[in-house]
This record gives C-alpha cells, structure tokens and sequence, in this order.
C-alpha cells in the first residue's frame, strides 16, 4: 500500500496537531516522546486499556477497530503518516473506545498523557488541532453509517478501495490488505467481497496478486461507489 511519508524535518514534520507550535516547543515534545516500533499484525492497544498516550505515526499504517461480541471486527479507518492516534481517551482519561493493529511494519512517537495535557495547557492552538481532528472522526463516522445505508456492498469494496489508495496519482497503486480486512473495513462477508473483488477484477479495475490488490482504474471505483470525480 502507498504511504504518504512525512516531509523531511524534524520528527513532527507533517503532524497538523503540531504545525503550528514554535521550533524549541516541537523539540521539547520529541523530548519527552518514547520512540515505538510496532511488527505487521501486532496490537497497538486494545478496547479498554487506559487511555495512557498519544501515537503519533512516523512509518507503517494502523486500522482501528472495534470488536462485537460475537467476535466479528468493524474496521472504522486506517491511520497513515503523518496522523495520530489515541487522542479521543487521552482527552476525556478514558479507556480506549477502540483497539487498534499495524497492518504494516510501524515506527511511532508515543506521548504521555501528563506531557500531552501539559502541551495542550501551555499551547492553546494545538486545541484547534484536537477539534479539527475529532470533527474529522465524527464525519468519518457518519460518513461510515450513511454508506451502509445508501450503498450495496460492491458500492462500498470500492469506497474502501479508493481511500486505501489515497492522493497517489500512480496508474497502478498496491494495497497490501488480505480480503478478511477488506471485508472488516467494508462490513461485509468475506465471501461477498471476494465476488466484489472478482466483478471488479472481470471490469479490469484491478488485479489480485496473493494477498495484494492492485488497482489499475481508480476512477472507475470512485464511480462504482457513487463519489464525485476530481
């Protein structure tokens, strides 16, 4: 899958939540962050741990979910450099409200909840960065609930596709996510993904290689999910 990598700078580089604080205030929040490195498949955190820092993602991709009962997982996104993490528990000193899994290999800053609140106290702006932020959960969320509402299954396979394959204007673009996740992220059975994968793959939209997904028309996903072309 195409990463958007932080711009060269410092480790904050890219970080909204951070842009707009002065250059000494940046290195003391590098300071006082613990660099983590996270193995494909290994749990960032899980549902109901304490809230105990924010992840700020260096390198890799994350999906954050939650988990039924039953077992059954519901992706609600897939995090990418230079976003972050974590912040909604960190905010109210709650437990997690979702568990979260490197999909990739991941290199992170973790910051302490204390360092984060003090930052926050001492750096009123980076308040504005916190509500960007969680109005863009709440829309993605609501965003999520309509899909499910409005679009078929294949509609939303290749909703999900298209935001995997990000800004990248490449004429292919390679997703490594397995059709489970894929299933996970659009709410579906892995079965039915898999004809949608097929269909799509019959259209030449993209190609299947093992685990991968290549993508060869993105245009034609982003019409099949009923989004609006750029």
């Amino acid at each position: 899958m195409e990463m958007r990598l932080p711009e060269p700078g410092d480790a904050l580089t890219g970080v909204e939540m951070f842009a707009g604080l002065e250059p000494e205030v940046r290195q003391r929040v590098i300071a006082a962050a613990v660099p983590r490195t996270y193995r494909k498949g290994q749990l960032l955190f899980v549902e109901n741990d304490p809230g105990e820092s924010l992840i700020v993602l260096r390198r890799g991709a994350v999906a954050v979910f939650r988990t039924a009962p039953t077992g059954e997982r519901a992706v609600l996104s897939v995090i990418r450099p230079p976003d972050v993490l974590g912040e909604v528990s960190l905010l109210d000193a709650s437990t997690r409200s979702a568990s979260a899994e490197a999909i990739e290999d991941c290199a992170a800053l973790a910051l302490s909840r204390p360092a984060f609140m003090e930052l926050v106290h001492s750096n009123p702006r980076i308040l504005d960065a916190v509500m960007r932020s969680l109005g863009g959960l709440i829309r993605r969320l609501t965003e999520q609930n309509a899909d499910h509402v409005f679009l078929d299954l294949p509609g939303r396979v290749a909703k999900t596709l298209v935001r995997l394959a990000g800004e990248s204007q490449a004429p292919m673009i390679t997703i490594e996510l397995n059709q489970s996740q894929l299933a996970e992220m659009a709410g579906g059975s892995r079965q039915s993904v898999n004809q949608a994968i097929g269909s799509f793959a019959s259209r030449g939209w993209l190609r299947t290689e093992g685990r991968r997904i290549v993508v060869t028309d993105v245009a034609a996903l982003r019409r099949r999910a009923g989004m609006s072309d750029r």
